[in-house]
């Protein structure tokens, strides 16, 4: 039952969030799981680890299906290209069974939520839903 709670209210939060906030949370999910594969990768829990790299490669991947190419300009290669190295190196420590590939990707993660949510008040403040330039960079 709580469970269930829980999940509602993140899906709704989910449903009405603006593009600015879905991206920071799926920042936050990314880096949450990467978190868990490093603590199953101490465990030694295989499994769990496999599973905790497989959602936040395809939160990775979500992110790099939601870039606008055509209004991203410069960032939006830029982004795709630190994605893609992101993935690279969430697989290499999976496949090597060694966490400091997967604490760099979670890193860089961290950096990017925190420029993203940094962008939140500027863009609360305007009409435009898309990322201004000087925050994405």
């Amino acid at each position: 039952m709580r469970q269930t709670l829980y999940r509602n209210y993140l899906e709704s939060g989910i449903l009405e969030a603006d593009p600015l906030k879905l991206v920071c949370l799926l920042y936050r999910g990314a880096i949450q799981r990467i978190a868990e594969a490093r603590e199953h990768l101490r465990r030694g829990d295989i499994a769990a680890r496999g599973k905790a790299v497989a959602k936040a490669v395809a939160i990775v991947n979500h992110l790099v299906s939601s870039l606008d190419h055509e209004k991203g300009g410069e960032i939006s290669p830029a982004l795709l290209a630190l994605y893609d190295y992101i993935a690279r190196r969430i697989h290499e420590g999976n496949f090597t069974q060694t966490d400091a590939p997967l604490a760099e990707a979670e890193q860089l993660l961290r950096t990017l939520f925190e420029a993203w949510e940094a962008c939140q008040p500027a863009a609360a403040e305007s009409d435009e839903k898309y990322i201004p330039v000087s925050c994405a960079g």
